[in-house]
């Protein structure tokens, strides 16, 4: 399979640019195993041949990277001597970088030191294994996005407001985020924690217990993972695919009709005749977090009177 991909590219059929199958692309048109399809595009990624476009995949670069035909060249005893440089954050960067490509899935340790150019155990000093670096990923990306501390003259409903975009702003560009995180087993991550604290700051002062203050902060960052956990999704169909989701629709249109035209949707049948319904995960988060800050408005009165 990496032969095959290697001389569509030497070739030019596929040219600077183009996207190559996804590793679920090649899953499903090779029925091979996940693993597999990722070695496949880690060997091209090693030979300089593609790289990562963050919302589209894995591209064919315009040259290839010479020092990655050198690292992929090297000898193993080359790759052991270099791991003492090596960082923790240096491999869970890596491992961002990789799962931002392809999702959790293909997410490995043997992978990770592919990329780094190091032996597998060469990662092993550096993270104490995967659970350890997954909560180590979170905390990391958590960090980029620092949240938002409420200032004398900022209402409550603003700073929920904040903490939600940023929030999802950060699932955005990391659609493999909110599969990681858990409301009932919250990781041990300080700068998660740091969101929690500033969703926290905007119930202050209404007077509520410390159990009603941390299920309202807790229900909104629920109410945006929620929203967020098909984004992941969405990606690695359009990548497999093709189509976007509302060229997905429009394929799909006539076979909804032919069901909806056998009686028994009236409601759907009416929103059907609007001429444009945009009905996207974002418009669904938009509307969904002002009716919940309306929710909460109703009951804050209440708890201040």
């Amino acid at each position: 399979m990496a032969d095959d991909l290697r001389t569509r590219i030497a070739s030019g059929e596929l040219a600077p640019g183009d996207a190559i199958p996804s590793a679920r692309r090649i899953v499903r048109d090779h029925r091979v195993a996940l693993a597999t399809a990722s070695k496949v595009l880690a060997a091209l990624r090693d030979d300089g041949l593609v790289r990562a476009l963050p919302g589209v995949g894995m591209v064919v670069v315009d040259r290839p990277d010479r020092a990655q035909r050198a690292r992929a060249a090297a000898p193993a005893s080359a790759a052991v001597r270099a791991a003492p440089a090596l960082t923790t954050e240096d491999v869970v960067d890596a491992a961002i970088r990789l799962a931002d490509e392809d999702g959790l899935a293909g997410l490995s340790m043997r992978r990770i030191a592919a990329e780094l150019g190091v032996a597998t155990m060469s990662l092993y000093p550096r993270v104490r294994g995967k659970e350890d670096l997954l909560v180590s990923m979170v905390d990391a990306v958590f960090a980029e996005y620092p949240p938002p501390s409420r200032t004398s003259g900022t209402e409550w409903r603003q700073q929920l407001e904040a903490v939600a975009h940023l929030q999802w702003s950060i699932y955005l560009r990391h659609p493999w985020m909110p599969s990681l995180l858990s409301l009932s087993r919250p990781q041990n991550a300080p700068h998660g924690m740091r969101h929690t604290e500033a969703l926290l700051q905007a119930f202050d002062g209404f007077g509520l217990s410390q159990n009603a203050l941390m299920h309202a902060a807790v229900v909104v960052a629920g109410y945006v993972r929620g929203c967020a956990i098909d984004l992941e999704a969405e990606l690695r169909a359009q990548q497999d695919t093709g189509l976007t989701a509302d060229q997905w629709i429009r394929a799909h249109g006539p076979a909804y009709d032919t069901t909806v035209a056998t009686g028994g949707f009236p409601m759907l049948a009416a929103v059907g005749n609007e001429p444009v319904i945009e009905l996207t995960l974002t418009t669904l988060f938009e509307f969904g977090l002002q009716r919940l800050l309306d929710g909460f408005a109703t009951w804050l009165h209440r708890s201040g009177t």
